[in-house]
């Protein structure tokens, strides 16, 4: 094979390149080890797996262990196979160079190759019988030998080498590898390699310290961190070799090295001068220029670069830099979202305001534009902070309709936190907006309320008063929780009707992205129509909250629409929709709470009305405790309370007591529809009290004309004074409507049963107890029958089925229950149906689909199916259908 050659080389073992310069020796050591080197096992074992490879790459950024980790990976392998080390420079990409020293890395691997061999050339024939002959030389070696070439992208500028490499490789019969190291992918065809499953990869990603081999390195160094600053020292650094090498060696002897890493940034001396040298010095002014002014960034694409720069090759830029690993990072894995590894963004931060300090503020703002045009409103404000103009960002949050965001979190949100120490007074009508939605969310009124003022009179001293749509739309959101707050609900209504037509002025864009804005609205609107008694307006309103809060991801909003729909549904007799709402209320109020109403007050206060209403007293006395734990300022929640507290104390016989309960007329009065129960009930207590007359003079004190509710008083007032025909006259109007609350067709046909009972007509009583047990029946309703008068509950000793259905005080007792264990064919739940369960049970028999369900309860269609999962494990079912069968023969339903 030899004679093929035309031109031969020396028969010196240590011949000379071309040129006739003696080959360096250094170029074939195997870099010695460093002090405190970690064995990288993981790698290592990456590396053994990869000999089968003919490719192996492994590249990274200056300073991530490229070289010791292949170096001490081959001094591992002593005795096994043959290894060639070649570290490469600039200029030993000419052919001629590169084959000179891979030649004689070979001969001195031990590879028996000829004392003469072709000299290789880059051009005609020659050069590729060389290829040819050493291809085949290597083909009939009896062992593989690996080829180490540290530095490759050191000769990336001439792709002859690789394609070169390449053909020797695909003809070596598998008798070669190459394992390459460079900062870049080197040009070799890697995508067939890839393809082929021949490639091993070793990627900044996995040069990356593990937390074990940190850990290792500290140790090696006598430094013991916390394992809180194990945690920062890996996410300031990264896990990069040179960072954590260069941070041990400075911690070294120190006491303090938990706060050294707490305050490490990349301006620190030693890892400067390694940024400085190996990165930012090597770099064309031109990219210097580049690196420095987009080091203000923490995230962003090329656009952004562009934007910032004034350049408009920001894309070939930053894939350029990201090829070479100068320290440019993709963001999850997101090829046009960069960013710059931290330490180094710190370096080009300090050198930027050192070099070039009266660029800053022109950046500053230029990348403010960007994000808020761009819809990255806290970006758009960080930036406009960081150029020291916060009338600017105040400006932002105005412009982007995020006020509610504001109103809703304060400080607690990152433009807040930003914006807190916006200076008084203010100097702009966005900045005064911005401090009142700050006061807003900390609960500070009459400040809010100073600021809306200044707000007002900067504008008029701007332009006579013209008023752009997000400067109106945000002073009337403000205003409309300033009403709220002091409950002036006719102007709460008022002002969040103009907001909303100011809102879906807005485009549609922004409209999605605030949506906040929408359920603060709807909120405040539907909590103000409850409280004007206009409950089926303010039902309708708070729905709608509920659905766009839910949407928006705002806790506040929807945990109040919850809480006042929980109340409103249980003064409507709706029970189980009441304590499904309340539910879902409770589980909203582990988000936090609203200023001046403890988070689950309203909630407990509407399970401990459900509870009553369905004379579980125990259980409504617990949930009553628990809403008056916090002190209740809102007149709703206290007028709910005493409501409830007087019907468990009559439930009691404690009749003085519960008339003194419903005394609330100290601070603000409650909603309408409270005021209105509140003296229905007194009007109640009276007659049963035997002072009828105070009853009517409480009931001439309503407004309006009567309702079913109030239509039903009155008629017991009649009967009360023994007018039993004007009170059926009465009652009869009720019970012949469809669409009177439950609760009030339950009273109204019990009513009619006394009247038959006082009548002596059994039968007519009967019939009446019937129709009020069938609309008490879907809400396990049971207060009422409760409080039925004597000449009811004696008629109703003679009525057996009457009798064991209600089980009322003053009656017989049912047949004694069953002794002994159940037989063997009933059916026997072992683990009880929580209140939910049974909420989705009582759906699922009315055959209504999970959606429907999810809809109903006010809850995620994914929630619902976990209830039904759960209903199915503990009834011991597979079906929908098994479940309501087996609940009926429970007697569940």
């Amino acid at each position: 094979m030899a004679t093929d050659v035309a031109i031969t080389l020396s028969g010196s073992p240590a011949f000379s390149p071309p040129g006739g310069n003696p080959l360096l020796e250094s170029k074939f050591a195997i870099p010695e080890p460093p002090p405190f080197l970690v064995t990288r096992s993981r790698l290592w074992g990456t590396l053994t797996a990869a000999t089968h490879d003919p490719v192996a790459v492994v590249v990274g950024s200056a300073g991530a262990g490229k070289t010791q980790l292949v170096a001490s990976w081959l001094r591992s392998r002593t005795g096994d196979g043959r290894a060639v080390w070649i570290t490469l420079e600039e200029g030993d990409g000419d052919p001629a160079v590169l084959w000179t020293y891979v030649l004689e890395g070979l001969r001195r691997a031990g590879l028996d190759l000829p004392t003469s061999a072709q000299r290789p050339f880059p051009g005609a024939a020659a050069h590729r019988s060389f290829l040819a002959w050493l291809a085949g030389e290597l083909a009939t070696m009896d062992q593989p030998v690996t080829l180490v070439l540290d530095g490759t992208s050191c000769i990336d500028d001439d792709y002859q080498w690789a394609t070169d490499l390449d053909f020797v490789l695909r003809h070596a019969r598998g008798r070669l590898q190459a394992i390459l190291i460079g900062r870049s992918d080197p040009p070799l065809p890697l995508h067939r390699y890839r393809l082929a499953g021949r490639l091993t990869e070793i990627h900044s990603r996995e040069l990356a310290f593990s937390p074990a081999e940190t850990a290792e390195l500290m140790d090696l160094h006598g430094i013991t961190l916390t394992d809180g600053a194990m945690a920062a020292l890996l996410q300031r650094t990264e896990g990069w070799a040179a960072g954590l090498r260069l941070v041990a060696m400075a911690l070294a002897g120190r006491v303090d090295a938990d706060q050294q890493i707490a305050d490490l940034t990349g301006d620190d001396a030693g890892i400067a001068e390694y940024f400085l040298g190996e990165v930012l010095r090597t770099q064309h002014r031109d990219v210097r220029t580049f690196l420095l002014e987009t080091s203000i960034l923490d995230v962003f694409t090329p656009e952004l670069a562009d934007a910032v720069t004034g350049r408009s090759d920001s894309r070939r830029m930053l894939a350029a830099l990201r090829r070479v690993n100068a320290f440019v990072v993709s963001v999850d894995g997101h090829a046009a979202v960069y960013r710059y590894h931290r330490l180094f963004a710190d370096l080009l931060r300090t050198q930027l305001a050192l070099d070039a300090p009266d660029r800053l503020i022109g950046l500053q703002e230029r990348a403010a534009r960007w994000h808020a045009a761009n819809g990255d409103l806290i970006r758009a404000v960080e930036h406009a902070i960081a150029a020291g103009n916060p009338a600017a960002a105040a400006a932002l949050v105005i412009q982007g309709y995020a006020i509610g965001e504001l109103a809703l979190h304060g400080r607690r949100c990152r433009p807040g936190e930003l914006l807190a120490a916006t200076p008084e007074p203010a100097e702009t009508p966005e900045s005064a907006l911005v401090l009142a939605a700050l006061a807003t969310a900390d609960g500070e009124t009459e400040r809010c309320a100073r600021l809306l003022d200044e707000a007002r009179a900067l504008l008029l001293e701007r332009n006579g008063g013209d008023c752009p749509d997000p400067i109106a739309l945000a002073g009337i959101l403000l205003e409309v929780l300033l009403a709220q707050d002091l409950r002036h609900s006719v102007r709460v209504v008022h002002s969040a009707r103009v907001a909303d037509v100011l809102l879906r002025r807005a485009p549609p864009e922004v409209r999605e992205r605030r949506a906040e804005a929408d359920a603060i609205l709807l909120a405040a609107r539907g909590v103000a129509e409850s409280r004007l008694g206009q409950l089926d307006d303010a039902v309708g309103t708070l729905r709608a909250a509920v659905t766009a809060a839910g949407a928006a991801g705002c806790a506040g909003p929807r945990r109040e629409a919850l809480e006042q729909l929980a109340l409103i549904e249980a003064h409507r007799g709706r029970l189980r929709q009441a304590a499904a709402l309340a539910g879902e209320a409770r589980e909203a109020a582990e988000h936090g709470g609203t200023a001046g109403v403890h988070p689950s007050s309203v909630a407990e206060l509407t399970l401990a009305w459900v509870a009553a209403e369905r004379y579980d007293v125990e259980q409504a006395w617990h949930h009553l405790r628990a809403a008056a734990a916090h002190p209740p300022c809102d007149p709703a929640v206290r007028a709910g309370a005493a409501l409830v507290r007087a019907r468990l104390l009559r439930a009691r016989g404690e009749l003085r007591e519960a008339r003194a309960a419903l005394d609330v007329s100290a601070g603000d009065p409650p909603p309408l529809w409270l005021e209105r129960e509140l003296a229905l009930n007194r009007a109640r207590l009276a007659i049963a009290a035997g002072q009828p007359a105070e009853a009517e003079v409480i009931l001439r004190t309503l407004d309006g004309p009567d309702d079913a509710d109030t239509t039903v008083v009155r008629a017991a007032v009649q009967l009360a004074v023994g007018e039993l025909d004007r009170a059926q006259q009465l009652v009869q109007t009720v019970v012949s409507t469809t669409d009177a609350p439950a609760s009030v067709l339950v009273d109204a046909w019990l009513l009619l049963a006394t009247i038959a009972a006082e009548d002596d007509d059994p039968d007519r009583a009967h019939r009446a107890v019937r129709q009020a047990l069938r609309a008490a029946s879907p809400e396990s309703l049971r207060r009422p029958f409760n409080e039925i008068g004597p000449a009811l509950r004696r008629l109703l000793r003679e009525a057996p089925e009457l009798r064991d259905r209600l089980r009322l005080p003053g009656t017989d007792q049912a047949e004694a229950p069953r002794r002994g264990p159940a037989p063997e064919d009933d059916p026997v739940l072992v683990e009880p149906l929580s209140k939910r369960e049974m909420d989705v049970l009582l759906q699922m028999a009315a055959m209504l689909p999970s959606e429907e369900i999810a809809a109903t309860l006010y809850v995620s269609i994914n929630t619902v199916k976990t209830h039904v999962r759960s209903i199915f494990r503990k009834l011991s079912v597979s079906r929908r259908s098994e479940a309501v069968r087996r609940a009926r023969a429970l007697g569940l339903i």
